[in-house]
Order: C-alpha cells, then sequence, then structure tokens
C-alpha cells in the first residue's frame, strides 16, 4: 500500500530550524513531484514548495521563500524540507503529497497525502 509519512516537526524558537522529512513506503518517490504543504487552525490548506522529478527544480511560495529549502534522497525514498528562520506564522500541520502529474499550487492535484507533522514556533 502506497503512503506517505512525515517527521521531524516539534516546537522551535522564533528564528530556528527543523528538517521535516517525507518518507515514502509502498512505491518509489522517484519519478514523481512532491510537494509540502500546510495547514493552520481554522485556515485552508496552503501550498508550500514543490520539487519536479523530471530535472529537480525546485518551486517556494513567497512566504518561505530564502528560508525554506526542498530536497529529495532517492536512496532513502525520502524528500526533505529544510526550515531555517522560523517564525510564529509558520505554525502549522505540514502535510506531504504526491502530485497528480506535474507541481501544482492546488490540493486537489495531488494525491497519497501523508498523516502530517506539528509545527510549532514559538518563544
Amino acid at each position: 500500500q502506497a503512503q506517505l509519512v512525515e517527521s521531524g516537526g516539534g516546537l522551535v524558537q522564533p528564528g530556528g530550524s527543523l528538517r521535516l522529512s517525507c518518507a515514502a513506503s509502498g512505491f518509489t518517490l522517484d519519478g514523481y513531484d512532491i510537494g509540502w504543504f500546510r495547514q493552520a487552525p481554522g485556515k485552508e490548506r496552503e501550498w508550500v514548495s514543490c520539487i519536479r522529478s523530471s530535472n529537480g527544480d525546485t518551486l517556494y511560495a513567497d512566504s518561505v521563500n530564502g528560508r525554506f529549502t526542498i530536497s529529495r534522497e532517492n536512496a532513502m525514498n525520502t524528500v526533505y524540507l529544510q526550515m531555517n528562520s522560523l517564525k510564529p506564522e509558520d505554525t502549522a500541520v505540514y502535510y506531504c503529497a504526491v502530485a497528480i502529474g506535474h507541481c501544482s499550487y492546488y490540493p486537489d492535484r495531488f494525491r497519497t497525502w501523508g498523516q502530517g507533522t506539528q509545527v510549532t514556533v514559538s518563544s
């Protein structure tokens, strides 16, 4: 059964860093575009980043550009999201998902969602 499992979330002070992992089982991530989304309480799910399988190109939301880095390690069947200079507004549950086709900003263009990992940025 194909599934994704996110990990690496936690509580961090403003300005701190976390690295989230998105590990796949039951299928190979290589060959798929993979996206990260986040959802804060009372808000819609928000696109954060995406990495393309064809050429490794990376895309970022304006709100995280320059602070977050998405990468993939095919040998580990894992995609990462390195988050630096974290801000309280980054607090959310973070999800990874497989793109249906190519990277998109829209959640309904993704499938095989993980269960999410909570990131809380607070002093």
